[in-house]
């Protein structure tokens, strides 16, 4: 999941809540978007 920040970056959550906080976990911070779906790609490769 990618979501837009205040700053104009682009920043990857988990799909999945972590139980401890309660929250989504932050995967990686881009300047782009095409970057962010760039690395989305991969933890996705290396998932399964």
């Amino acid at each position: 999941m990618i979501r837009k920040l205040k700053s104009g970056q682009f920043r990857i959550y988990s799909r999945k809540i972590d139980p401890k906080t309660k929250k989504r976990r932050n995967l990686g911070t881009f300047d782009s978007m095409e970057a962010a779906r760039k690395h989305e790609r991969e933890i996705q490769y290396f998932k399964h």
